[in-house]
């Protein structure tokens, strides 16, 4: 009999700690992926920003080869230059940031026990309807979309993806927009979530 209870014991204290770091591997991966995000984000921005840079030092090449006096030109053309690397250097070392969060990503899913959650079942609700109830601009237009109930183990970040995986292209930010007061990291069961189909 005292077997069978420390047996039990063992059991019951193995189940909550694989519980207790399944939920704080969720939660890390939920913030590494809205940082690696927010990183995507600002060098989509600095390559916008080096594009920018680059055609005006291509308008000024080209009026400095108009021009009689072409020094203060030749300025403008170094210090556009040198923005152009500094920015440039930043992207790499956003690049390095990625890579670095991403090896730690891996190493951490690596030593966690797996997980074995099936993703979110979407396919009930896979046709658009559309809703007047929701709305980003407070406007009375309708807006087509998907309405979720959260199921047991879910995190927004797979639903996202298994709404992604079925051709709708629909990021996290949109969906916390169209769901104000959505906390990603502390969701309930059955609790409604509209995700938004993307524009036609």
């Amino acid at each position: 009999m005292k077997k069978i209870l420390a047996w039990f014991l063992i059991s019951s204290l193995a189940s909550t700690v694989a519980r207790a770091q399944e939920s704080a591997t969720d939660q890390q991966l939920d913030k590494l992926s809205q940082q690696i995000q927010d990183v995507l984000a600002a060098q989509a921005a600095q390559e916008k920003r080096i594009s920018a840079l680059e055609k005006q030092i291509g308008d000024l090449q080209s009026q400095s080869s108009h021009a009689g006096d072409t020094s203060a030109s030749q300025d403008d053309l170094q210090k556009l230059a040198q923005q152009v690397q500094e920015i440039d250097k930043k992207r790499q070392d956003d690049n390095q940031r990625v890579l670095k969060e991403l090896e730690r990503l891996e190493k951490a899913l690596n030593v966690s026990p797996p997980s074995h959650r099936p993703p979110p079942d979407i396919s009930p609700d896979i046709k658009p309807t559309p809703l007047t109830s929701h709305s980003d601009t407070g406007n009375a237009a309708p807006q087509n979309g998907y309405n979720y109930t959260v199921q047991k183990g879910d995190t927004l970040i797979a639903i996202v993806k298994a709404y992604r995986d079925q051709g709708i292209k629909v990021t996290m930010e949109q969906v916390l927009k169209v769901n104000p007061g959505l906390d990603p990291k502390n969701m309930k069961v059955g609790q409604k979530i509209f995700i938004p189909a993307p524009a036609q």
